[in-house]
């Protein structure tokens, strides 16, 4: 059975880090594109950061870019995504999502939530000033 798993929310000050890890079983995913996106109380979920292991790209929204990284790990079936200097406004909940999408060597289209069949159950996120 196909399934995404979040773990590694929690709280942390302005300016730390955290890293969120999501497992992924089942031979469907491995395929697929993968990526993060987080909602906030009261805001639509928005893409964070999304990737294509086939090709090996990757992209990022602007609001994180530069802080947070994604990666990979294809012999633990994991992703990753390590935040730095966080800021109160990226408190939310992250969810961990795979889907069909459209990549090439060149680039990956990521944004929209529907294009992605596979959703974990999210983990929370704190930032505190």
């Amino acid at each position: 059975q196909d399934q995404l798993v979040e773990s590694g929310g929690g709280s942390v000050q302005d300016g730390g880090s955290l890293r969120l890890s999501c497992t992924a079983s089942g031979d469907t995913i491995s395929s697929l594109c993968i990526g993060w996106f987080r909602q906030a109380p009261g805001r639509e979920r928005e893409g964070v950061a999304a990737l294509s292991t086939s090709f090996g790209v990757m992209d990022y929204s602007d609001s994180v870019k530069g802080r947070f990284a994604i990666s990979y790990d294809n012999a633990k079936n994991t992703l990753y995504l390590q935040m730095n200097s966080l800021r109160p406004e990226d408190s939310a909940i992250y969810y961990c999502a795979a889907g069909d999408l459209k990549a090439s060597g060149y680039g990956i289209t990521w944004h929209d939530r529907y294009d992605y069949n596979f959703w974990g159950a999210g983990t929370q996120v704190t930032v505190s000033s």
